[in-house]
């Protein structure tokens, strides 16, 4: 019989340490659109979901970039559940990452399993980590929730069993999702319930995909002649979105004179969306030479399929060395969701919902061979093993049990879904947001739901996040205007894109406030966004003076202040030596926590200030120390830009990221 049960592992692990105080406020710099030259050719529900709502914004998600690369031995808190042929291990305070699925029969590992814990940043939010399976909820990217927890429980099952539930509210989109998993006796496939719900009285944009981890000598296999591919003009073998706009259609398997679906022959990093045929069953496989390997395989609301690979190339190869241990092999990830690109979001019509049904397991076929009889043969061999008509009767009988309300609790997720339940008074059949998993992150808007103000922070402390939904502006635009509440209604306007109302709102709470710093601080990044780069340099520089002001002896050393001044000092420095005021840079410098400025991050912003200088020599002396930017961004290429303004040589392999053909 299928069991549940606690478990922890123990691994090398880096801490992911603070989020950002700092409202991100600004758009997304990742914002997935299509070249206006390929849009004719898009099938018209694609081209309709490629310009319906992309995400413009993380408010009101925080940033969280506190993390580092000193990994020490951690413990996971996991949840098991297993059967006789099956063992699945998920980390509930990761996401509900699946981070292994053992085969007992075979004593095979079905994943590509990470054996160490390292954030990077590649989450909307910042830190994610690689490996496993992922539930991606909430907008183009990897989910905010990657390294953030979610409520667990135990919950009958339709074979009799038990099931494993995880939920939590998705907050880019205001939506709770859950995600059920069930073994039954004797299965060799791990089934997985998904539903995610729209509780608004209006339209809500919908995103999924569930992205797998394998390794990459594999051949992936999915029902497809063609596949879209997001590509790069000059290069081979493509780029991933958001490094460029252009979108084709390519064959499968072969493109330009390379069989594509064996991940090692792609030079550079690619996307690949299968162009699944409608009436065909949505599976994809990656099989090792020997034909053993992991298959997918759903019901056809989850259409999508995809496959990601990072590529040969230098730059590629050190991301994979960057997100794990050196010589631990890489990996590829195979993909499934709710639309053929990941550039698309679904409308989820008002108080709605969409679920479906995903089976995974082991697979045997031959990999090798011409497309369609390789595909023949893999089809065969699923549809042996686990009909499609099982799956679908498996998603009938899941069905009654997605509103079961859970029994045991085996983890907490965050108290936000708790808060808007109790603002709007919705039930949520199976997925309880109850009242006591609110916490300090919600106390302040607990009080202005109930009490119609929001109380004062502690003496000059960071302001917190704030909510931005047009219900929480509501509130913060009827209550008394303090200049916390003037920041809060600020931040809101602005995500509402009514900047003009902002900027006002912001201006006016600094007429009476004593910690000047926050509200000096949004102004000047209304200032950059305006094109107003002198003035936003003299207000970063005035934030920063008055945030130093206000810290006393007592918060010498206190994390939230190190952190505080370390990313409004970062932002100060970008902005002052934008415009040229490199004696003014140097003061922010000379004032951080010299903790901070050890850092990786602060490393290259030293070099970049004393490149700034003209001190050539001394930035370039930077590169020898092997700093490293733990919280670099995929496609970001601030290391060999600096390093192309010092040194003619090629840039060292160790800052090597550059993810495009050329390196360009």
């Amino acid at each position: 019989m299928t069991t549940i049960r606690r478990e922890v592992l123990t691994l090398p692990a880096a801490p992911l340490g603070p989020d950002n105080p700092l409202p991100p406020l600004r758009p997304l710099d990742e914002v997935h659109r299509i070249d206006d030259r390929d849009r004719a050719d898009l099938p018209r529900d694609m081209a309709r979901q490629v310009d319906y709502e992309p995400l413009r914004s993380l408010l009101p998600v925080q940033v969280r970039d506190g993390y580092d690369r000193e990994r020490a031995p951690g413990e996971l808190d996991a949840l098991v559940i297993e059967n006789d042929r099956l063992k699945a291990t998920v980390l509930p305070a990761l996401g509900g990452r699946i981070a292994s699925l053992h085969h007992k029969p075979t004593d095979r590992e079905l994943l590509y399993v990470n054996p160490v814990l390292q954030p990077a940043n590649f989450a909307l939010n910042g830190a994610w980590f690689s490996g496993g399976i992922e539930w991606n909820i909430g907008a183009t990217g990897h989910t905010t929730l990657s390294c953030s927890p979610v409520h667990a429980a135990r919950v009958p099952a339709p074979d009799g069993g038990e099931m494993l539930r995880l939920w939590e509210w998705e907050r880019l989109r205001d939506l709770p999702f859950q995600v059920d998993l069930w073994l039954p006796d004797g299965s060799d496939f791990l089934y997985v319930g998904a539903r995610i719900r729209n509780p608004h009285e209006r339209p809500a944009p919908t995103y999924w995909w569930s992205n797998i981890a394998v390794p990459e000598h594999r051949r992936v296999l999915a029902p497809a002649d063609e596949a879209w591919l997001p590509h790069c003009p000059k290069g081979v073998g493509g780029t991933p979105i958001g490094y460029e706009r252009r979108l084709r259609r390519v064959p499968v398997p072969e493109y330009d004179g390379v069989d594509r679906t064996y991940p090692p022959n792609s030079t550079y990093a690619a996307d690949y969306f299968y162009e699944v045929p409608d009436g065909r069953r949505r599976w994809i496989a990656a099989l090792d030479e020997h034909g053993h390997g992991l298959v997918q395989t759903s019901t056809d609301a989850l259409r999508g399929r995809k496959l990601f690979v990072w590529g040969t190339g230098p730059g590629g190869r050190r991301w994979q060395e960057w997100l794990t241990e050196p010589g631990t092999g890489g990996y590829c990830e195979i993909q499934a969701g709710l639309v053929r690109t990941q550039l698309e979001h679904v409308k989820l019509e008002a108080e709605s919902e969409v679920s479906w049904l995903e089976a995974y397991g082991p697979l045997e076929a031959a990999p090798d061979g011409d497309w369609p009889t390789v595909l023949r043969r893999a089809e065969d061999r699923l549809e042996a093993a686990l009909p499609r008509a099982d799956v679908d009767a498996a998603y009938d009988a899941w069905r009654p049990y997605a509103d079961t309300e859970p029994g045991e609790r085996l983890a907490t997720g965050s108290g936000w879904g708790a808060l808007e339940v109790l603002r709007a008074g919705w039930k949520l059949p199976g997925t309880p947001f109850d009242e006591d998993t609110l916490g300090e992150e919600q106390r302040p808007w607990l009080h202005l739901l109930r009490a119609g103000s929001l109380p004062e922070p502690e003496p000059h402390a960071p302001p917190g996040g704030t909510l931005v939904a047009r219900p929480w502006r509501d509130m913060l635009e009827t209550t008394a205007a303090t200049p916390l509440a003037e920041y809060h209604l600020g931040v809101a306007q602005w995500h509402g894109d009514d900047r003009a109302q902002a900027v006002r709102s912001w201006e006016r709470g600094l007429t009476s406030a004593v910690d000047r710093w926050p509200l000096l601080r949004c102004l000047a990044v209304a200032d950059q966004e305006d094109g107003h780069r002198e003035r936003a340099a003299d207000r970063y520089a005035q934030a920063f003076d008055d945030l130093c002001a206000r810290r006393t002896e007592a918060a010498e050393g206190d994390r939230e202040w190190t952190t505080v001044t370390a990313a409004l000092g970062r932002e100060a420095i970008g902005a002052l030596l934008a415009v040229g005021r490199t004696a003014d840079a140097r003061t922010v410098w000379e004032r951080l926590d010299p903790e901070t400025r050890a850092r990786g991050r602060f490393r290259l912003t030293e070099g970049e200030l004393l490149a700034a200088e003209g001190r050539t020599e001394e930035a370039r002396a930077v590169f020898d120390e092997n700093f490293e930017v733990a919280d670099l961004r995929e496609g970001a290429d601030s290391i060999g830009l600096l390093w192309a303004r010092l040194d003619d040589a090629p840039l060292p392999a160790r800052y090597d990221f550059r993810m495009r053909p050329g390196g360009e």
